[in-house]
């Protein structure tokens, strides 16, 4: 007998979210180690929010919705919602019951920029990573450094002269404008939407853009992130931002870095520390085909330990690569160097977070530590 298409409406429903997200699914594993950190971080969230008054968007709910939205690429606040509407699993991992209500987008981002701190980021990372379970999985002798460049909300048209003397723009708020034959500086311009942001350029024969520098500090055992942070764009933004991360390792670990660390003053400043530099040499040759002096002394650069710290730093690049591509901070969708410093850090936390389960389950070492 054939069944009906037509569709009656029920009176009471009896779903239970917790019965329709499948036992094995990816998402339980994660959604643990994500409340295990959130409870760990009660005290700093009743610290942000008054003791009486209407209750605001629970903070816990908060992360865990921003969390969903970088690991399936959701492209804005307000699809998130629309998302949140109709999918069960998404109701489930953030908390909500099949009959609640969503939160407006505008009102999801106001709540957020409260919650979303970077002292909470960082919180948050520090949380996870304390874990028994995860503490097991890190190095605690060898790690490796880097940088990246993040695309500041911000165009070119908004890079003004400080002293306005920039003829305004015709034709509307977005008319055109001629740059050709004009000196442009960060010592004398600055964008008038995004302050923080610096004009950057990555290598030469490359454009300049309004940028950040984003700077993740990993160990070497299975390529977790266990340090961020995010500066202006500089020349010396990469040394400057991985001394300071490199202050909370202990005496004889070591460090890998590209080449670009290949600099005097912090290769020194890591042996002050007794932190081996197991920095990539730059053999960069002058027009006069003169080699550049290394500041990596021989005996690091012949041990068999430097070798392998070379070969597993070039994994720092897949946490960038996760970071950009599936977590959408490759073009920030933020302003302001506090606001761009906690989402980095929170797509971090996220990137640990996607790769734990399996390391947890396994406990596979995918890159042993470098010997000294």
């Amino acid at each position: 007998m054939r069944g009906g298409d037509e569709r009656t409406g029920s009176l009471f429903s009896y779903v239970d979210l917790e019965g329709r997200v499948p036992a094995r699914h990816p998402l339980r594993a994660m959604r643990d180690l994500v409340n295990a950190s959130l409870a760990a971080l009660d005290g700093s969230f009743s610290a942000l929010y008054a003791k009486t008054g209407r209750p605001s968007i629970a903070p816990e709910r908060l992360l865990r919705a921003m969390l969903l939205q970088m690991l399936y690429s959701i492209r804005s606040e307000r699809q998130l919602m629309e998302r949140l509407e109709f999918d069960l699993l998404f109701r489930w991992f953030v908390g909500l019951g099949i009959d609640d209500a969503v939160w407006h987008a505008t009102v999801f981002t106001h709540n957020r920029d409260r919650v979303l701190t970077t002292e909470v980021a960082q919180g948050f990372l520090s949380a996870l990573l304390a874990q028994p379970a995860v503490k097991t999985l890190l190095s605690a002798e060898h790690f490796s450094v880097d940088g990246t460049m993040l695309k500041a909300f911000a165009s070119m048209k908004s890079f003004r002269a400080k002293d306005g003397s920039d003829e305004p723009l015709e034709g509307g708020r977005n008319g055109e404008r001629n740059f050709r034959k004009q000196k442009r500086s960060n010592a004398t311009h600055a964008s008038t939407t995004d302050p923080d942001a610096r004009l950057y350029r990555k290598g030469d024969g490359q454009e300049s853009r309004l940028a950040y520098l984003g700077h993740a500090l990993m160990e070497n055992r299975n390529g977790l992130a266990v340090g961020g942070a995010v500066t202006h764009a500089t020349g010396t933004g990469e040394r400057e931002a991985a001394s300071h991360l490199s202050k909370s390792l202990g005496e004889g670990t070591t460090l890998g870095a590209d080449k670009g660390y290949d600099a005097e003053a912090f290769v020194e400043g890591l042996k002050e520390r007794k932190i081996v530099p197991h920095v990539a040499i730059n053999g960069a040759v002058s027009k006069t085909g003169k080699v550049r002096k290394t500041a990596v002394p021989p005996q690091v650069a012949q041990s068999p330990g430097y070798a392998i710290s070379l070969r597993c730093r070039k994994r720092i690049e897949e946490i960038f690569g996760w970071v950009k591509t599936t977590g959408g901070l490759s073009q920030l969708k933020l302003r302001g160097l506090a606001k761009v410093e906690a989402l980095f850090t929170f797509a971090l936390a996220a990137y640990n977070i996607v790769r734990l389960p399996k390391l947890i389950g396994t406990t596979g070492q995918l890159c042993l530590g470098a010997g000294k």
